[in-house]
């Protein structure tokens, strides 16, 4: 291995953003690089182990293993889905499959089995390659499955671009998700790659069948025995904590859905990605040609050549349409699910959403109806991402200076696009997670599953679920209202527990005791035993952490920060940044334009005090402070260049 496995990827990441719009015809190249396979090895690994395998860590028979494999794809002789002959096996498969009984093979032929180890490491490199590639090619509408595009970006987009938009069509397209033809997939995937190595590998993932059995109804509960505790293994990871899997509950509609095509694992949301990349280039030309500026709205018009058309970080003044007014539409997609704000009569949204639907039923073989795609007014609320978009009236003062300078004030009218965190949602998902029943008047449940966890520990873990959901609420206008009736709800819940593991009989005497956070311990050990606060000085017992965010005053305030309209990932701002300054073009622009404006350099600077020094061509008091600046840095200089006696000499000669 000549490089790292990161440095060989992020050298992917340059070529394909330098270049965006290249047909690529050369990535069997990268996919005979062993060190990207020692790369996904080291993911995979990590995935199955639960801890990250430096490179210096990894056995010489697993090394061998590997290059068998990566031989064996170039070969032309790996088969996805393998049950018992592998070129590589997982570290923590001890299993001897020559020895199993015939009924212990057949049971592994025909019945549901987890992907391969060697069927995750060949994803992974074909993740690792083909990433770069189309993400340079995505449209900048396109959220989720992306890395940097998160559920968060796609609401402080919409607050940003949405604004003064009445019709807005939401539609459910994760049906595409589900699955697509396989003709269709590799037809979407050789439009920008003609690798016919990469093309046949990912074409038979997906046609390979995958072995399934019929799942089986629930059966019926029965009361439970008394079970001992497992012992996980060494090698083995550790389940996700309480608080992560609750929060896992609370995944809104448009990131439940997650592709699994064929045997492609990582790689169906790219694919899925790459396949609604056309419905999103569609759209951005019916944006393109549905803009229509008007002069009597100035606040959305501003010079050509501009990326964003219109200000929409300041309130629209008029937010009626008519055939005065500037049209306008946005979008955004995240997974399946879009959402297109349209500036205009409801007709224009009608016709659009009749071109969506041939568009859809030709591209896709979908076909939609005026029901899964609904135009809503701003004024009922348009619910996306757990987050209700509503229109807020304002009226603000304009200030400005008329002819004569007469400074003019005015009252304005406008609208604020405002974005809520849905309570209805929210209680709706505590239901789900049964913290609470009931609808108007929800009631807190005892959360059991930490029955027989310490207070400590139970008031740490429900802790990190408040804070995670304060981290998901942090742009809704709303956020301090929501947080806090999480905490009540988890605080209620958790009260109710302690009143049946304590015997304690109410919440009323839980708080009593307990406090108001839950932050005094509710039993102590009987006799004549030291107090709390000298066991926790002695380190006997353990410190107990109060709920967090029990009064609405701590709750943080909402993230107003403002959002550019160039946003991009900080990577892809990375690589942008490092691009156009490895350009020699854009190097010899700057050296031009420092020498049109009269600027000099820092080196230039140097040089010139240098030789006013050793001419004299300046006053004493001058040379005095620019000796001194000068001796300075040339034994800076000599000093990096090693020399450090000749240096303390030549600083005497100058002194």
């Amino acid at each position: 291995m000549r490089e790292d496995g990161v440095s060989v990827c992020s050298q992917m990441w340059i070529e394909n953003f330098r270049e965006p719009d290249k047909t690529v015809t050369n990535l069997t190249s990268y996919l005979r690089r062993f060190e990207l396979w020692v790369l996904a090895y080291q993911k995979v690994c990590a995935d199955e182990i639960g801890t990250y395998v430096p490179r210096s860590a990894i056995q010489r028979s697993a090394l061998e293993d590997l290059l068998v494999l990566r031989n064996a794809v170039l070969d032309g002789r790996f088969k996805w889905g393998a049950r018992l002959d592998f070129f590589i096996k997982s570290p923590k498969d001890k299993t001897d499959y020559a020895s199993l009984s015939k009924r212990k093979i057949k049971a592994i032929l025909t019945t549901t089995q987890p992907a391969a180890f060697q069927d995750k490491i060949v994803q992974e490199v074909l993740f690792l390659i083909l990433e770069p590639v189309y993400e340079s090619r995505f449209s900048q509408k396109s959220f989720a499955f992306r890395p940097g595009r998160t559920a968060h970006t796609v609401l402080r987009v919409i607050r940003r671009s949405f604004a003064g938009y009445l019709w807005y069509l939401k539609g459910d397209l994760s049906t595409v998700l589900d699955g697509m033809k396989d003709s269709f997939v590799i037809g979407a995937l050789m439009r920008d790659v003609r690798d016919k190595k990469i093309v046949d590998l990912v074409k038979s993932a997906l046609t390979t069948p995958v072995i399934k059995t019929a799942v089986e109804p629930p059966k019926k509960k029965t009361k439970r025995k008394h079970q001992k505790k497992r012992v996980l293994a060494e090698d083995e990871p550790k389940p996700d904590p309480y608080w992560l899997d609750t929060f896992f509950g609370f995944a809104p509609e448009e990131a439940e859905k997650q592709p699994s095509w064929g045997h492609c694992g990582i790689l169906s949301p790219l694919l899925a990605n790459i396949c609604l990349d056309e419905l999103d280039r569609w759209v951005e030309g019916k944006i393109k040609d549905y803009y229509s500026p008007s002069k009597s709205d100035v606040i959305w018009n501003i010079p050509e050549g501009e990326a964003e058309q219109g200000n929409t970080s300041w309130p629209e003044f008029v937010p009626t349409s008519g055939p005065d007014k500037t049209r306008k539409m946005d979008y955004v997609r995240y997974g399946g699910h879009i959402l297109i704000g349209v500036r205009g009569p409801r007709a224009d949204a009608a016709t659009l959403r009749k071109q969506l639907v041939e568009f859809v039923d030709q591209k896709y073989m979908l076909k939609l109806d005026n029901d899964s795609l609904p135009i809503e007014h701003i004024t009922k609320g348009i619910m996306f991402l757990d987050h209700v978009l509503c229109r807020r009236v304002v009226y603000p003062t304009l200030r400005y200076t008329a002819t004569g300078g007469k400074i003019i004030s005015e009252k304005g009218v406008g609208t604020l696009l405002s974005v809520t965190a849905s309570l209805k949602q929210c209680i709706k998902q505590f239901r789900k997670l049964q913290f609470l029943k009931g609808d108007r008047d929800p009631d807190p449940q005892p959360c059991f599953r930490m029955f027989h966890a310490t207070q400590a520990h139970t008031n740490a873990q429900m802790n990190k679920f408040l804070s995670t959901m304060v981290e998901w609420y942090r742009y809704a206008d709303n956020r301090k209202k929501i947080v806090n009736f999480c905490s009540y709800i988890l605080r209620g819940s958790l009260a109710k527990l302690y009143a049946a593991k304590y015997k304690l009989r109410s919440r009323a005497k839980v708080y009593k005791i307990g406090a108001r956070n839950l932050s005094r311990p509710l039993k102590e050990k009987k006799g004549s035993s030291p107090e709390y606060h000298n066991l926790l000085r002695m380190g006997l017992v353990e410190s107990i952490d109060g709920l967090q965010y029990t009064r609405m005053s701590l709750v943080p305030e909402t993230d107003y920060s403002p959002f550019p309209n160039n946003w991009r990932p900080d990577h892809e701002k990375a690589l942008l940044e490092f691009i156009s300054l490895d350009d020699p073009q854009r190097l010899e622009d700057q050296r031009s334009l420092i020498s049109e404006q009269g600027l000099i350099s820092p080196q230039d600077y140097i040089s010139m005090l240098v030789w006013n020094y050793k001419r004299n061509a300046l006053p004493m008091d001058h040379q005095l402070s620019i000796a001194s600046t000068v001796s300075n840095i040339e034994k800076e200089q000599t000093l990096l260049s090693g020399t450090e006696d000749q240096a303390s000499t030549e600083h005497m000669e100058h002194v």
